[in-house]
């Protein structure tokens, strides 16, 4: 599923138009995003967490010259999904 079919989804499931869909989806992330950037969690009860996971350097190779470098830290998003969720899937 894409953007598109997303906001289609969320229009007709609660009886928004599709532009108020996209608003509402647009906000929806962007505040998860600027959360994230501040370093909080966003739990949503049942859905599941959205948080920031700090990665360490690390030593890789480069596979076309087999040259040892060396790969920068860097914080990357996560997703854990909640027991609702897990249940529906399963």
């Amino acid at each position: 599923m894409n953007k598109t079919e997303l906001v289609s989804a969320i229009a007709a499931k609660a009886g928004l138009s599709k532009s108020d869909a996209k608003k509402a989806l647009d906000a929806t992330v962007e505040a998860i995003s600027e959360a994230l950037k501040a370093g909080d969690k966003v739990a949503l009860v049942g859905f599941g967490t959205f948080s920031v996971n700090e990665r360490p350097a690390r030593q890789g190779i480069n596979p076309a010259t087999k040259e040892a470098i060396t790969i920068a830290a860097k914080k990357v998003a996560k997703f854990k999904a909640g027991a609702d969720l897990d249940g529906a899937l399963n």
